[in-house]
């Protein structure tokens, strides 16, 4: 299965350790995971936008089985479109608070 973390980024310095750590313990469940924290990698952050950067998330979680929400997802715009567009195409969604949970 692949899924997709969505959570908030914008406004959140400690987005990336949050990123991190949640694709760490779900590939460790035997997930792929697709992780937006990490695009800074590979792509330059003062060469696009925001409207670029969710162009760049939404194309990545069309490949996706799955929406992974990460706490505090509801207050980010971002991460409600990715909502909006798992609902839209019939995207899996699931939190992982729930997934940790199902792990025990």
């Amino acid at each position: 299965m692949i899924g997709y973390l969505s959570g908030p980024i914008t406004g959140n310095p400690d987005y990336k350790r949050q990123f991190a750590w949640a694709a760490k313990h779900l590939e460790r469940l035997g997930w792929d995971i697709i992780n937006p924290a990490a695009l800074e990698r590979v792509v330059p952050v003062d060469a696009f936008t925001y409207e670029d950067y969710m162009e760049i998330d939404l194309l990545l979680l069309s490949k996706a089985d799955t929406l992974i929400q990460l706490p505090g997802w509801e207050g980010s715009r971002g991460a409600n479109r990715e909502y909006g567009y798992a609902l839209a195409f019939n995207k899996q969604v699931t939190s992982l608070v729930a997934l940790m949970k199902e792990s025990r």
